[in-house]
């Protein structure tokens, strides 16, 4: 495979079962992909672990890729689902282990909190909700507001609306923190 391939002649190749063209699709990919898990998850390891588990699932993913949207649009997406499946089984994992308890729930947020303390803006963005937190990890990665719309499946003004909540929210919790 030549360097002058497409991404997305490169994932139609690795569709068919091409393996030169799924390793250099992943070798093109993966570190841009793994900086939008980590901003998604806010811990290294979870990034680490989410980015192993899409590059598992890619080849098999890569059958429903239809080129109607750029690859890093469509891998973006695919990451973004991916990290919303992670939440949801973790939340289920909690509430199975150890039951709706406030005492569980303190002890995670705890931990987690530990965990991001290494970088403030990870730490921030995972003070955001959900749609905040994934909107502004699209952004931060270069993203325009219009993939970000199509690979979130909502409008190009909600990507800005949300994009300027959660500068509202990082910038008064850094003025909370300088005042206390």
């Amino acid at each position: 495979m030549r360097m002058s391939t497409s991404d997305e002649s490169l994932a139609l190749a690795a569709a068919g079962g091409d393996r030169a063209a799924f390793a250099l699709l992943l070798e093109r990919q993966y570190d841009r992909l793994f900086a939008l898990c980590f901003r998604l998850t806010g811990s290294r390891a979870e990034a680490e672990d989410l980015t192993q588990d899409i590059c598992l699932a890619l080849p098999a993913k890569l059958a429903s890729y239809r080129r109607s949207a750029k690859l890093t649009t469509w891998l973006y997406r695919v990451a973004v689902n991916a990290a919303h499946d992670r939440r949801r089984r973790r939340a289920t994992y909690v509430k199975a282990t150890e039951g709706w308890g406030d005492w569980e729930t303190g002890r995670q947020a705890a931990l987690a909190g530990a965990a991001e303390a290494r970088d403030w803006l990870g730490t921030a963005m995972a003070a955001l909700p959900d749609s905040l937190r994934d909107t502004l990890a699209l952004v931060l990665d270069d993203i325009t507001h219009a993939e970000a719309a199509e690979i979130l499946g909502i409008s190009e003004g909600t990507v800005s609306w949300r994009v300027s909540e959660a500068k509202k929210a990082l910038r008064a919790l850094k003025q909370k923190e300088e005042a206390g």
